[in-house]
């Protein structure tokens, strides 16, 4: 996916965040009170205590002597090849030997997008990377229904089988709130570190694209070497 596509959702994207999520579910409309005009203005001037409501999700030692950050988008089908034939090696191989400080980022290029996101970061970072697993790899299966109350539907099924409950859902999944924070944090960091496709990859401050595991594995040695 291009930077067009990632600059062109992010301006509006907090309107069709939480609370659009909910209403999709309930065969409602937005009120006024929450226009597009209105909620991108305030996405984009988001203060630094908001974009603070969203950490990074992270895997491995903080002390790890390589720093691996990914972007990338739950709706992006590259990224989920790449979480399904890559990531599992990277894990057991660098992440879990204690060789890699994983950092993972989201990128929203459409309101399915960040409502996948807000469905995995529901759980709070013990079930972050689990539901993550599931959303990627059911990722058509979810998008299938391509209209809003089916894949809103599919997402909170997905969040169910991961153990939460259905109050706890639901709140996430109307936190409008929180939905302009992840969009505001996530243009400030895709703003610093020049993001244009996904999956990107910034490996100790710098920028890769999509690679296979034995790519990634050289560079993450050559890394490791020096």
């Amino acid at each position: 996916m291009s930077k067009t596509h990632i600059l062109a959702a992010a301006v509006a994207l907090a309107v069709i965040g939480g609370g659009a999520f909910w209403m999709a579910r309930q065969d409602t409309v937005l009120p006024p009170s929450l226009s597009t005009a209105a909620i991108a203005q305030e996405t984009a001037t988001s203060t630094s205590s908001e974009v603070a409501l969203v950490p990074d999700m992270i895997l491995g030692r903080a002390d790890a002597p390589v720093e691996v950050i990914e972007y990338a988008s739950f709706t992006c089908p590259h990224c989920a090849n790449f979480h399904e034939t890559v990531f599992d090696q990277l894990k057991t191989n660098y992440i879990d030997a204690g060789k890699v400080r994983f950092v993972y980022r989201e990128v929203y290029f459409d309101k399915f997008g960040l409502w996948a996101g807000m469905v995995a970061r529901c759980g709070g970072s013990e079930k972050y990377f689990g539901i993550s697993d599931m959303i990627y790899s059911t990722q058509r299966d979810w998008l299938a229904p391509g209209e809003d109350a089916g894949i809103a539907s599919n997402l909170r099924k997905i969040g169910l089988k991961a153990g939460l409950s259905g109050e706890a859902l639901d709140a996430c999944m109307k936190d409008n709130d929180m939905a302009k924070a992840m969009v505001a944090t996530f243009q400030t960091n895709a703003k610093k570190d020049d993001i244009n496709s996904t999956p990107s990859f910034v490996i100790d401050g710098q920028k890769y694209a999509n690679m296979s595991y034995e790519e990634f594995a050289k560079t993450l040695d050559e890394k490791l070497a020096n």
